[in-house]
């Protein structure tokens, strides 16, 4: 039978809908100086990272406020690819930026690495690809069908998170996760995946929840 895991949610990941973006009247007085910069150079950054969209709706806010204070561009939206299981493999965020020059895309590209993007990222604008991204990526999968019924029934995945987080402490968090049929994923990311891994590989021995689970680097 499949195990429903409840995870206890972060209260800034609650944000679950696309921005609507509402046009409003320009006031009679308002001079050509007093509008908005005009952003007409379209870049997608590709995500290599496994972000529901709740938590890249998170990114997008960020970045939307650091374009806007650095007067570099405007986020435009953004979208999801999946699997065939559902499992979220990558996602894009799409800005319009002032121009792609060198400093710009430069300037871009520092802001997302300062963010924690995942290796195997990349800016992509007017055929050309940039790699960006400094991040490490590690997936545990735990086992949703396997174990003994009084598993499931006394151990929390909650837990878990937290234990994992104390653990890791310095040398990654986790970003999302993800829910399938048969096996939940929690996703980490940090400067090294063996780092992250010799932190916490005691506690995915010895916890029962984490018997039969399996972990997998993804950037």
């Amino acid at each position: 039978m499949e195990t429903v895991y409840q995870f206890r949610e972060n209260q800034k990941a609650g944000k679950a809908a696309d921005t609507v973006y509402h046009l409003k009247k320009e006031p009679e007085n308002e001079t050509v100086t007093d509008r908005q910069p005009l952003y007409l150079c379209p870049v997608t950054i590709h995500l290599n990272a496994r972000f529901q969209p709740k938590h890249r709706f998170e990114l997008e806010d960020v970045l939307q406020d650091v374009l806007e204070q650095k007067k570099l561009g405007t986020v435009d939206g953004g979208g999801t690819l999946q699997s065939a299981t559902g499992e979220i493999m990558s996602c894009d965020i799409e800005v319009m930026l002032k121009d792609t020059n060198q400093d710009t895309m430069s300037a871009l590209c520092g802001i997302l690495n300062r963010f924690g993007i995942p290796k195997g990222s990349q800016l992509i604008f007017t055929g050309q690809k940039t790699e960006i991204g400094l991040q490490e990526g590690l997936a545990i999968y735990l086992n949703g069908t396997d174990l003994p019924k009084e598993v499931y029934r006394t151990c929390d995945i909650n837990y878990v998170i937290d234990r994992i987080d104390q653990l890791l402490a310095d040398t990654g968090r986790m970003y999302s996760y993800w829910e399938g049929q048969k096996e939940t994923a929690l996703y980490y990311y940090g400067e090294s995946c063996e780092k992250m891994l010799a932190r916490i590989q005691p506690f995915l021995d010895t916890y029962p929840l984490l018997a039969k689970c399996r972990v997998s680097r993804i950037s």
